[in-house]
């Protein structure tokens, strides 16, 4: 699982927002290393698709829920594709009242129910592990002590990206609703839904998950770099072959990304049955690249899907 943590801790909009919350990552001392990349010019640029019918327009962009703040994307054919929607979804709410509530819901879920001290649960050599890796991050020992282990392997997964340069602010998501203003909100899925996904899983394998992100805090912002680099230049497929290459927990795979693929899939299909109007879609990236991707799911319904930028 080592790999298969570096790379969906950080195409988790609920995780993310999750991370946000915790007086950890708020108040960490992070020294910033901006990472630079620059939109090709002509047509190309982070990917954009389409579906759509007699009376409804679905359009499909794959985001990064956290950037470096000067990386530039945003351009003309984005612009007019979300100007022309009626909608705005992304994959959880993220007004503030929203983000509010999310807050809340993260310490519930996230706080050991019982006071269980964190570290009482790994073995010596985990425990040898995990306080280099926080020590290593700038925190103190007891820092996450009293968070369940999914939580804090969510915020040793993304600390690291903090520390070098990448920006919860600057996240596709809140740029593209930025943009879209006033337009109307949707989601697909709920924030207690998404951070269900790691509250429920089991203690041993929440350790596990935990211990991931402890083994992968030096090459964690590498591997995004790659994703990045790969999202920017539109390449779709290249961005499958990083996540591919570090997706090494098959079981996990398919509870974050495919089973939500089909849901998503499910959603786009009742939605052009039953709306007239054009809807822009937000979600990570990962979602719409390589193998049971929304796409493909949307295939398997017989609806085409049409590569727009």
């Amino acid at each position: 699982m080592t790999h298969t943590i570096k790379t969906l801790c950080a195409a988790s909009a609920a995780s993310l927002a999750a991370l946000a919350a915790t007086p950890t990552l708020a108040e960490a001392h992070t020294e910033a290393q901006p990472v630079v990349a620059e939109l090709p010019s002509g047509p190309e640029g982070p990917a954009l698709w389409k579906v759509s019918d007699e009376d409804t327009t679905i359009y499909l962009f794959g985001t990064v829920h956290a950037l470096p703040s000067d990386i530039v994307w945003y351009d003309a054919e984005i612009d007019a594709a979300l100007n022309s929607s009626d909608t705005v979804v992304t994959e959880i709410k993220m007004d503030p009242a929203s983000e509010a509530a999310m807050q809340q819901l993260s310490m519930q879920k996230g706080l050991s129910a019982d006071g269980t001290n964190l570290r009482s649960l790994l073995d010596e050599e985990q425990t040898a592990a995990y306080e280099a890796a926080v020590v290593q991050l700038g925190l103190p020992i007891e820092a996450l002590d009293g968070l369940e282990p999914w939580l804090a392997g969510l915020t040793l997964g993304v600390l690291p990206l903090v520390q070098q340069g990448y920006n919860l602010e600057a996240g596709v998501d809140k740029v593209i609703l930025s943009k879209a203003g006033d337009t109307p909100q949707d989601a697909l899925e709920t924030a207690e839904f998404q951070l269900g996904l790691f509250d429920g899983l089991p203690q041993e394998q929440q350790i596990e998950f935990m211990m991931a992100a402890v083994e992968g805090i030096d090459e964690a912002a590498k591997i995004l770099d790659s994703m990045v680099a790969e999202w920017i230049e539109g390449d779709a497929e290249g961005l499958a072959a990083v996540m591919n290459e570090n997706m090494d927990d098959e079981g996990f795979a398919e509870t974050l990304l495919y089973n939500r693929n089909a849901n998503w899939a499910e959603w786009i299909e009742s939605r052009l049955e039953t709306t007239p109007g054009t809807v822009f879609i937000a979600v990570g990236a990962g979602h719409l690249a390589g193998e049971r991707s929304v796409q493909d799911y949307l295939a398997e319904r017989e609806i085409e899907t049409t590569r727009v930028q």
